[in-house]
């Protein structure tokens, strides 16, 4: 009983460590392909790295990589946010203006106001 036991917690973390090893593999090709400051030939040997020695490559593309990998991924968000407000017709001011709208209704405290009015400008 024992051993079944231990053999599920083993296969629970292995298959954990899988699908966290492929979630990275993952991000790390899309963060490749959106890079501009990388040629082509960069990226090819990136891929072959990934491909032929993945938890390496993997692990190799973090530690190298991590910090511009974050300001790629704040960048692509900001310019998805920015992209959907002129989508949609939202800008800054409508929404100041409906804080205010709020507040002074009382619906929504000072502090709530502060807050969600430094979040709308970000």
């Amino acid at each position: 009983m024992l051993s079944s036991l231990w053999t599920f917690f083993v296969n629970v973390a292995v298959i954990f460590i899988f699908v966290m090893w492929f979630w990275l593999l993952i991000t790390i090709i899309g963060d490749l392909f959106r890079r501009s400051d990388v040629g082509g030939f960069g990226k090819v040997i990136w891929i072959i790295l990934l491909v032929v020695l993945p938890f390496l490559g993997v692990f190799l593309y973090l530690l190298t990589q991590s910090s511009g990998m974050a300001e790629r991924s704040n960048a692509q968000m900001a310019k998805a946010r920015d992209d959907l407000r002129q989508v949609v017709g939202f800008s800054i001011a409508d929404e100041i203006e409906k804080l205010e709208r709020l507040k002074a209704a009382g619906t929504i405290t000072e502090a709530e106001y502060k807050s969600l009015r430094a979040r709308a400008l970000a």
